[in-house]
């Protein structure tokens, strides 16, 4: 973590912009950090919207485009949050598998032609959360051609877009969609500065993004300037890319390590090497129950997130590996305990 980097960055803020930072702001965000943003971005600061982090973005998205009984298009696996978020609202839920290249794009224009009507179609396109995959180029492409044909909204959720340590970034849906409004985009700098910063935000078309800070008026005034005017001055020292680079390099050493366990100790087991982010899906043999695993492997001191908690049926077989809290000697520790659990269940 960047303490020293984060230090001064506050020091900054504190001294440059006081009563920015200390006062109630706007719900757009601190205002400096929104320019940024959208510098970033190559879009109108009416375009962004900075939060309390991505959830509270996600939330406010939500409330503001799912009314009750609305269509809304999932990954199957998606994010457990954003399962639970949805059902709270009751929307009309569309799970379409998830292939190791993304979302399976001709399965939801099936689901279209047959008389499905999202309003909105969730996609963590980078390194997803359950399952690590990235959505190919092609699927990209293929996502905004189904959402001008079929008149839905698709929300690019993409907290972990800067963790790629393989590989070529690709590039965002927002990017394809050149100003056409097909797009909400959201992002967070809890992954690049530290989770404890809880600032994300929302970029989209300006009447979108005018209505739900609206709400967020509302609901609480203002986000946290203090959080917000540290960020700013993170990014714009340059901190946050030598940041980037040492959560990337952290990561792509415990996740190669991950695998490579994984491979000796449960090879029956099968799963998709991650180019970057913070998870793994693993799929166990039929034999394996991960409820019982997850017992088991409790007993022994691992923890995990069971498959069916991020899907809305099925999942029995399957889990979530986490690796970004663990150093290396506790993954392959930790593996090999899984493999015993597993094995006393067999």
């Amino acid at each position: 973590m960047a303490v020293d980097d984060l230090r001064a960055a506050a020091d900054r803020a504190f001294t440059v912009d006081p009563a920015g930072s200390f006062s109630y702001g706007t719900a757009v965000g601190y205002r400096p950090l929104r320019e940024w943003i959208a510098a970033k971005h190559a879009v109108a600061p009416e375009n962004v919207m900075v939060t309390n982090g991505s959830m509270q973005a996600d939330a406010f998205l939500f409330d503001e485009l799912v009314p009750e009984g609305a269509g809304v298009v999932v990954e199957r696996p998606s994010y457990d949050r954003t399962l639970l978020s949805l059902r709270q609202r009751g929307a009309d839920i569309t799970a379409i598998e998830l292939e190791s290249d993304g979302i399976d794009v001709e399965a939801l224009a099936a689901a279209l032609r047959g008389g499905r009507a999202p309003r909105l179609a969730h996609v963590i396109p980078n390194f997803q959360n359950p399952a690590g995959h990235t959505l190919s180029l092609a699927k990209r492409r293929r996502l905004l051609e189904l959402a001008r044909e079929h008149d839905f909204l698709i929300f690019e959720d993409d907290p972990y877009v800067d963790i790629r340590f393989r590989g070529e970034q690709l590039p965002r849906m927002l990017e394809l969609d050149e100003g056409e409004g097909n797009v909400v985009y959201a992002c967070s700098f809890s992954k690049t500065v530290c989770p404890g910063i809880r600032v994300g935000y929302l970029v989209g078309p300006p009447d979108v993004i005018a209505r739900i800070v609206k709400r967020a008026t509302s609901t609480y005034i203002s986000p946290s300037m203090v959080a917000q005017s540290i960020v700013n001055e993170f990014c714009r020292s340059g901190a946050i890319d030598r940041s980037i680079a040492t959560v990337r390099e952290a990561l792509r050493e415990r996740a190669d390590a991950l695998a490579e366990a994984l491979r000796r100790e449960l090879p029956d087991a099968s799963f998709v090497e991650p180019d970057g982010g913070y998870f793994l899906w693993l799929d166990l043999p039929e034999a394996i129950d991960v409820d019982e695993l997850h017992v088991a492997a409790g007993e022994r001191g691992v923890q995990f997130v069971k498959g069916s908690d991020f899907m809305l049926d099925g999942g029995e077989h399957s889990l979530r590996l986490a690796y970004s809290g663990v150093m290396v000697p506790q993954i392959e520790q930790g593996v090999q305990r899984l493999a015993a659990a597993a094995g006393a269940l067999v």
